[in-house]
C-alpha cells in the first residue's frame, strides 16, 4: 500500500468518528511512523509504506479515533517556535498561551538584558523554555507542584540546551521568596461543572491538575492577588492566561491589590485570554 492509500482510508475512519482535523492527523501520525516530515509525505504520496508500520500507523489512527490527542500519540507539539515532548503528566500547551510570550516581548524591547523570571506552574517547560531562546542572558525559575511535569520539563530543557538558565524547582509559588522582573503563568482556571462539560479527549487524557481551579475556578487568581507582589521588584510585569469569561471576576479580584492593569490580550477567536499586570 502506498502512503496516498493509507492517507485515504484513515481520513475516512477519523472523519466517520468525528475528528474534525482528519486530513492533517493522518499526515501528521503517517510521518511520524516513517520518522519523515508532512512535507515529505505530502510530496512523495506514491511510496510504499511497509506492512510493519501499516499495522502501527492503523493501531494509531484507532487511538485517534478514540478520541487520543495526537501531541499525545506522537508525543510532540510545536509550540512558539520549537517542538516539545509531551505526555498525559502535562497539558497540552495551546495555541493561545503564546500570548504570554507576545507579551513578554512586547514589554521587554531589548532581548539581551539580564532578567529574572519566575513561570509558575511550567508543565511542559515550554513558556520557560521559548523565553530562554527569546532572552539569552535571562534566569529563568521554573516551578510546579507535580514531580511528573518536572521530569517533562527537565526532560525539554535539556533537549534546548538551556540548562544553564532554567532552575527546576518542586514548589508552590507561595513558598517563592526571591523577586522577579517577570512572572508568567497559564493557570489551572476551568471550575468543577466546566470540566464536567470538557470535551472528552481532554476529561481522558490531560491532567485535571492542570486544569481546574476550584469550585468556581479562580482560586489561582485569587492567591496570586493576595501574594504575588511579594515576589514582584518595582516595575515588573506579571503576565497571566485567563479562562473564556472571566475578565470580569479577574478584574474585581485584582482590584484589590496595588498592581496596574496594564494590557488585555484577546486570542484569534477574539476571546479575552491574558491580562498584563505592572508593579508601579
Amino acid at each position: 500500500m502506498n502512503i496516498e492509500t493509507a492517507i485515504n482510508n484513515a481520513y475516512q475512519k477519523l472523519k466517520d468518528n468525528n475528528i474534525k482535523s482528519a486530513m492533517i492527523d493522518s499526515e501528521l501520525l503517517i510521518a511520524n511512523v516513517i520518522k519523515k516530515s508532512r512535507e515529505f509525505v505530502v510530496l512523495n504520496s506514491n511510496e510504499a509504506i511497509c506492512e510493519k508500520e501499516l499495522c502501527i500507523f492503523k493501531d494509531m489512527i484507532n487511538q485517534r479515533s478514540a478520541g487520543k490527542p495526537i501531541a499525545y500519540l506522537i508525543n510532540k507539539k510545536y509550540f512558539w517556535k520549537n517542538e516539545f515532548f509531551v505526555n498525559f503528566d502535562v497539558l497540552d500547551p495551546r495555541p493561545e498561551t503564546e500570548l504570554i510570550i507576545e507579551e513578554v516581548l512586547y514589554n521587554y524591547k531589548n532581548k539581551n538584558r539580564k532578567l529574572k523570571i519566575l513561570d509558575i506552574g511550567t508543565g511542559s517547560g515550554c513558556l520557560s523554555i521559548s523565553l530562554a531562546k527569546e532572552f539569552p542572558n535571562s534566569n529563568i525559575t521554573a516551578i510546579d507542584i507535580s514531580k511528573k511535569a518536572l521530569f517533562v520539563a527537565n526532560k525539554n530543557i535539556i533537549a534546548h540546551k538551556v540548562t544553564n538558565q532554567i532552575e527546576l524547582k518542586l514548589s508552590k509559588f507561595t513558598n517563592i521568596n526571591e523577586k522577579y522582573d517577570i512572572i508568567v503563568s497559564n493557570p489551572p482556571y476551568l471550575s468543577e461543572n466546566e470540566y464536567k462539560d470538557v470535551q472528552f479527549e481532554i476529561k481522558k487524557f490531560e491532567p485535571k491538575i492542570a486544569l481546574v481551579a476550584g469550585d468556581d475556578g479562580l482560586s489561582f487568581y485569587k492567591s496570586f492577588a493576595e501574594n504575588i507582589l511579594k515576589i514582584m521588584n518595582k516595575n515588573s510585569h506579571f503576565i497571566i492566561e485567563i479562562g473564556h469569561n472571566q475578565l470580569s471576576n479577574c478584574i474585581k479580584i485584582f482590584n484589590n491589590t496595588n498592581l496596574k492593569l496594564k494590557k488585555i490580550s484577546k486570542d484569534l477567536q477574539k476571546i479575552d485570554r491574558t491580562l498584563t499586570f505592572i508593579n508601579l
